[in-house]
């Protein structure tokens, strides 16, 4: 049902092995529930920001929070769209894209996480191949950047099987030391050398006039 006043509860992206969803309020409930039982190892620091030391109960409210506030930050000049990974009707993770002045400077960046059940299933390259779809297709981006842990292999191993062009390395606070983010970079040309004629996109028209993308 196409939703007469946000229209972003529309988009969907579906793959021959999951779907993307925009994150609805239930949606965001699965997915803090999800969360609270795990999402990587203890003793790593996979994100950017360490969401995650927050321990049950307080990250179940924490990521409606977050899901709230990134619904109220929507505009034109700034956006984050976050869709549910969702698998045989049941959420396992989530990816986002978030862009600053994208209708000048179509360009993205991207981020995801799956519940530590999830991994090492191949569920990693095919929502990043979704999203990247949505991006490139759906809503006409040039650029898509991402950026990981040196030690994150899972992400990389996703980033760099997928064509991204290495940029560099930054140094960021990680906890409480200096640690390497490499970044990189996917353009136009590299997004059309990946397949994606298997990937279906629904409801982009409308999020497109919604963010006055065109």
């Amino acid at each position: 049902m196409t939703h007469p006043i946000w229209p972003l509860f529309d988009l969907e992206v579906v793959t021959p092995k999951l779907t993307l969803r925009y994150v609805d309020d239930d949606l965001a409930s699965e997915l803090a529930m999800l969360a609270a039982r795990g999402v990587h190892d203890p003793g790593d620091t996979p994100f950017r920001f360490a969401w995650t030391d927050v321990e049950p109960p307080e990250q179940q409210p924490n990521t409606l929070r977050h899901h709230w506030a990134l619904r109220s930050g929507t505009s034109a000049s700034a956006w984050t769209l976050a869709l549910a990974v969702i698998v045989k009707g049941q959420a396992i993770g989530t990816t986002s894209i978030e862009a600053k002045d994208f209708p000048l400077l179509r360009t993205v960046s991207t981020g995801s996480w799956l519940g530590i059940d999830f991994h090492g299933r191949g569920f990693g390259k095919e929502l990043r191949r979704a999203t990247l779809a949505l991006a490139f297709r759906g809503l006409d981006a040039e650029v898509a950047n991402t950026a990981a842990w040196h030690d994150n292999g899972g992400s990389l191993g996703v980033t760099r099987s997928l064509g991204y062009a290495p940029v560099g390395r930054e140094f960021e606070r990680r906890r409480d030391r200096r640690d390497q983010m490499l970044t990189f970079t996917m353009d136009r040309p590299a997004f059309d050398r990946l397949t994606t004629g298997d990937i279906e996109l629904r409801g982009c028209e409308r999020a497109r006039g919604f963010l006055q993308i065109d």
